[in-house]
């Protein structure tokens, strides 16, 4: 799928036909120019041959059916990955890569293995959404296709969004427009694993996107044996630009932590992390780690004693349920052995 020439194609046409195109691929989701009636034979042929809307993926589904994981082929031959998850109550949350690969090497993260490709254009981070969207309104009667649409984005899936800002905010631009995807902005979320320049520009945008932080530890020594980038981005370092965040804005961010068995899920670490937690605008996501072959995940046991803790220390919290582990739902797990 390449959209990159469509305002350049349409240039010399009448202003509205634009709007048209736009309307075939964010709203009738279409997948060939030829399928949608509101524009001239001719000018669907030429979009055909300059910007096509094809998508080349694979796709795993989960036994339950709440997750489907796809595998995309970049026009360069590069692999990367999407997940759908579909929750009760017609809410489909897409989970996209903003990068080939991830330069960070983060050890609980499949991705690393993979090491850094390249960025990825912001047309080939909007083809992982259209993708579901379309995925969702097949074979769907048409009264059944308005309440099966992709509601929420999270940048959440391969690479690091900060670090591909402009391609990243140019999609968030495309998927918030109403024109295009249509998903309102505190629908979308952007996942760091802390660069505080990123922050720091989060902050001054227009758009209400939710920021989530990938704390993963509750102190410097621990959290830089998992996420070596913690020695130039410190967790002391990656609060202030958060607490800065939250004053330009007054938004509640979200940080997730991976329980990992033997590794971040005793006591103490459960101590300390309530300890950095209170603040008020500060909320926690507790994930149990989907296993990639490095570490295994927290025993239900051991999260239920961590929950215990957060709980008496008065910490906000929740804990996310778990999507696709038969289906390697983890970041970086289908795509790592094409990429290799």
């Amino acid at each position: 799928m390449d959209l990159t020439n469509l305002e350049k194609i349409l240039e010399t046409e009448s202003k509205y036909r634009l709007k048209q195109a736009k309307s075939a691929v964010f709203q009738e989701l279409i997948d060939d120019w030829a399928e949608t009636s509101s524009l001239p034979l001719e000018l669907r042929k030429k979009l055909n041959e300059a910007c096509p809307l094809s998508i080349n993926a694979d796709i795993l589904r989960s036994k339950t059916r709440d997750t489907i994981k796809i595998r995309i082929t970049l026009k360069d031959g590069l692999k990367i990955e999407s997940v759908l998850m579909r929750h009760r109550g017609n809410r489909n949350t897409v989970c996209v890569s903003s990068q080939a690969g991830c330069p960070l090497g983060c050890g609980f993260c499949a991705t690393g293995e993979m090491g850094f490709k390249r960025n990825l254009e912001f047309m080939e981070i909007i083809e992982q959404v259209i993708f579901f969207a379309r995925y969702l309104k097949k074979g769907l009667p048409a009264d059944r296709q308005e309440s099966q649409r992709i509601t929420n984005v999270v940048f959440m899936g391969m690479g690091e969004p900060f670090l591909n800002y402009e391609n990243v905010f140019k999609a968030v631009r495309i998927l918030n427009d109403k024109d295009g995807a249509n998903i309102g902005a505190r629908n979308i979320s952007i996942s760091t694993v802390g660069i505080t320049e990123g922050i720091k520009k989060l902050s001054e945008e227009k758009l209400q996107l939710n920021l989530a932080v990938s704390l993963n530890a509750p102190n410097n020594q621990l959290r830089e044996k998992i996420t070596p980038v913690n020695k130039k981005y410190p967790i002391g370092a990656i609060l202030k630009a958060v607490d800065d965040y939250i004053k330009k804005t007054n938004r509640q961010v979200m940080f997730e932590y991976l329980l990992i068995k033997e590794v971040n899920d005793s006591d103490s670490c459960a101590i300390e992390l309530a300890n950095l937690m209170k603040k008020p605008l500060y909320f926690l996501n507790l994930i149990p780690y989907n296993p990639t072959g490095a570490f295994e995940p927290s025993s239900p046991e051991k999260i239920r004693k961590f929950k215990d803790i957060l709980k008496k220390a008065g910490v906000k919290f929740s804990q996310r349920y778990e999507f696709g582990r038969d289906i390697k739902a983890a970041c970086g797990q289908f795509a790592i052995g094409s990429n290799k």
